[in-house]
């Protein structure tokens, strides 16, 4: 057996041992269901429900994937204006910090206000929770390139737009696929936040409606559904990232088992 295999039984062994101890500890505690369903009512409610809750599942990862493309972009652009100039840094640090110390909860309110109520506002809320953490790695990324490499290429007569995409982006793409990881998982966060108080579609408004009526096996298989999605992502953009700098990345191996 090899060690990647091994690995993935043991990760799946110890996923599977979650829920079986979470089934048994209801069991004999008693746990009543409107307090933490067992596991079993989770997957049977999702399995029963599924015609309702796909509709959802869609919407959510619809107005996810485009504010966390926007996000993407957005995020790109600001981090290589920020890790490029030491004005824009001064600057636009502090007020993007700023900004990112928010409440996203408080600013939801000002996107009905803007666009009114649906995916925009949704859409918006993942944008700028996807945000940060992509302009500051890819901003960290170009601070740290390494001064003699922007040397060399000084001294071939580069300019500083070939030092940016021959030097600065190529040694900032650990930093910034390390983001999108990150992002990925709060733009559902952005997104649930923004449909639980101005949509009437997505997971986030089938939990509050689900809450309202005391239907907590179907508020965990909306968890468990964002959890799948996210978990989903993950993977796409890990595989992504061994794809494009898997240089960059530990390698597996006996000395790790």
């Amino acid at each position: 057996m090899t060690y990647a295999l091994r690995r993935r039984l043991n990760s799946a062994a110890v996923i599977v041992g979650f829920f079986l101890v979470w089934e048994l500890a209801c069991v004999v505690f008693h746990i009543k269901e409107i307090v933490l369903p067992r596991p079993s009512q989770i997957f049977e409610t999702l399995w029963l429900q599924a015609p309702a809750i796909w509709p959802h599942t869609v919407q959510t990862l619809y107005t996810t994937l485009v504010g966390f493309a926007l996000g993407i972009v957005i995020g790109v652009l600001l981090g290589v204006l920020i890790g490029s100039s030491r004005l824009a840094y001064d600057t636009g640090y502090p007020l993007l910090i700023g900004f990112s110390s928010i409440p996203k909860v408080a600013v939801v309110p000002i996107f009905v206000l803007w666009f009114g109520a649906g995916t925009v506002p949704a859409v918006l809320t993942a944008m700028i929770m996807s945000l940060f953490p992509i302009v500051v790695n890819v901003a960290t990324g170009l601070a740290t390139t390494e001064p003699e490499l922007e040397d060399v290429m000084k001294a071939l007569r580069a300019t500083k737009l070939d030092i940016l995409f021959n030097v600065g982006l190529p040694r900032a793409m650990p930093y910034f696929f390390a983001s999108l990881k990150v992002s990925v998982t709060l733009a559902f966060v952005g997104t649930v936040i923004a449909e639980t108080v101005a949509s009437n579609r997505g997971i986030g408004n089938l939990m509050m409606i689900a809450s309202s009526s005391f239907d907590v096996p179907l508020v965990f298989a909306g968890l468990l559904v964002l959890a799948l999605l996210g978990v989903g992502l993950y993977a796409i953009f890990s595989l992504i990232e061994g794809r494009v700098i898997g240089w960059a990345r530990r390698k597996d191996g006996a000395e790790f088992a």
